[in-house]
C-alpha cells in the first residue's frame, strides 16, 4: 500500500439487528488492505438503498412479513435473521453504492488501475463454490461504501470516464444495475410495461431504462411525482390508491415490472396479457401475496424474480453513463455522519430518485 494511505478511517458500522442506533459513526476503523485480486478505493459518494435499511432491521428473515417501512422499526428478537446470502456478520460496514478513485491495488492487479474513478458492482460474482445463482453483496457480505475506504475485487470495480459529479455517479450502481437486470432477464422490447414504485431508486432508474429500450411506459406512482416521473421517461402515470383493472382493463400490459408487491400483486395476473411477463426484485409494500393459479397456467404467464445479475449487466450500465443515455436522478445530498437522518428522509417516501450521502476526505 502507498504509504499516504492512513491507518485508520471514519466508518459507520453497523453493530447488530435493529434501529437506527445500530448505526455508529466512527474514526478509528482501520483502513482495509487489499487482497492479491482486490482494490482499495478511496470512497467519495455512497447511495442509500432499500437493502441498507432492510439489512439493519432483519427484514430479509422469514420473522417479518410486513413491508420495508414497518420492519424498519426494528427487531431484535429475530433469532438468524440473515442477509442476502447467510446470517450477517456485525461490525459490518454497509452501502451498497459507491463511487470514488482506486489508490492501492494487490499483488495481482496491474499498477495502472490506480488512479481510476470507478464504480463498485452492487450485486457480485461469488468467487467460490459452483451454485450457477451464487451471489454476494457489497455493503452485505462484505464491507461497503460507509466509510473513507473499501476494497473490492477488480473484477467488479469499473471504471467510468463522463462529466457527472461523484455523488451523481453513487446514484448509479444498486438502483439502476437492479432494474437493468429485471428489464435484461424479462428481454424486455418496445412493448407496453408498467412499472410499480416508479419514483424510488429502483422504480425511476427501471423507467429511464426502458425508455431506452423503446417500451411504452405505466408508471404508478404518487400524484405528487408523477410529473418528475413524467420527465424522466413515463409515458402515463397512475395513482397508487387506482384500480389498475378497472382503469385499464384486463390483459392491458406485455410486461410488469414490479419492487413493491404487498396489494399490487391483487391485479398482475389480470392485467397480464395471455403470454404475459412479470418480473420482481422487490417487496416494499409486503413480501405475502396471494396468487389465482388459474390465470397463471390459464394465460401462460411467466413471473420470475431478479437478484442474481449477468455479467454483462454492470458493463451495459457503465456504457449508458458515458454515451449519455441516462441520467442520475439526486433527491437530497447528506454528510455520513448524518445517515440516520438520511435514511430517515428515505423512509418517508417524499421524493423522487436517489438520497446519496458525501464521504468527508
Amino acid at each position: 500500500m502507498h504509504d499516504t494511505i492512513p491507518l485508520t478511517m471514519i466508518a459507520v458500522q453497523l453493530t447488530g439487528y435493529g434501529g437506527l442506533d445500530q448505526l455508529v459513526y466512527r474514526t478509528d476503523v482501520a483502513v482495509p488492505t487489499p487482497g492479491p485480486d482486490e482494490v482499495l478505493i478511496r470512497i467519495s459518494a455512497a447511495g442509500v438503498n432499500n437493502t441498507d435499511i432492510n439489512t439493519r432491521t432483519g427484514w430479509y428473515s422469514r420473522e417479518i412479513s410486513g413491508s420495508s417501512g414497518d420492519a424498519a422499526d426494528g427487531r431484535t428478537d429475530l433469532g438468524a435473521a440473515s442477509g442476502w446470502s447467510g446470517e450477517l456478520q456485525f461490525p459490518r460496514i454497509q452501502g451498497a453504492d459507491a463511487c470514488g478513485r482506486i489508490v492501492a491495488v494487490g499483488a495481482e492487479v496491474h499498477n495502472d488501475r490506480i488512479g481510476e474513478r470507478v464504480l463498485v458492482s452492487t450485486m457480485q460474482t461469488a468467487y467460490s463454490g459452483t451454485e450457477p445463482f451464487a451471489t454476494t453483496v457489497f455493503g452485505s457480505e462484505h464491507d461497503g461504501g460507509f466509510a473513507q475506504f473499501a476494497v473490492a475485487h477488480t473484477n467488479e470495480t469499473y471504471a467510468v470516464n463522463c462529466d457527472w459529479t461523484d455523488v451523481e455517479l453513487a446514484s448509479i450502481p444498486c438502483a439502476y444495475s437492479t432494474a437493468e437486470n429485471m428489464l435484461h432477464r424479462i428481454d424486455l422490447g418496445a412493448e407496453r410495461a408498467l412499472i410499480t414504485g416508479a419514483s424510488g431508486g429502483v422504480g425511476s432508474a427501471a423507467v429511464q431504462l426502458a425508455k431506452r429500450r423503446g417500451a411504452h411506459i405505466t408508471a404508478v406512482v404518487a400524484d405528487s411525482k408523477a410529473e418528475e416521473v413524467c420527465e424522466a421517461g413515463a409515458d402515463v402515470t397512475v395513482s397508487r390508491e387506482a384500480d389498475l383493472v378497472m382503469m385499464f382493463g384486463e390483459n392491458s400490459f406485455d410486461v410488469i415490472i414490479d419492487v413493491v408487491a404487498g396489494t399490487v400483486w391483487t391485479h398482475v395476473t389480470r392485467l397480464l396479457r395471455t403470454g404475459g411477463r412479470y418480473i420482481t426484485a422487490g417487496a416494499i409494500a409486503g413480501p405475502i401475496v396471494e396468487l389465482d393459479v388459474r390465470d397463471l397456467y390459464l394465460k401462460d404467464l411467466t413471473l420470475k424474480g431478479s437478484t442474481y445479475q449477468d455479467p454483462t449487466v454492470f458493463p451495459n450500465l457503465v456504457g449508458y453513463i458515458e454515451r449519455g443515455e441516462i441520467r442520475p436522478l439526486i433527491a437530497a445530498i447528506y454528510p455520513l455522519e448524518e445517515i440516520a437522518a438520511a435514511q430517515t428522509a428515505f423512509l418517508a417516501k417524499e421524493f423522487v430518485g436517489k438520497i446519496v450521502l458525501e464521504i468527508p476526505e
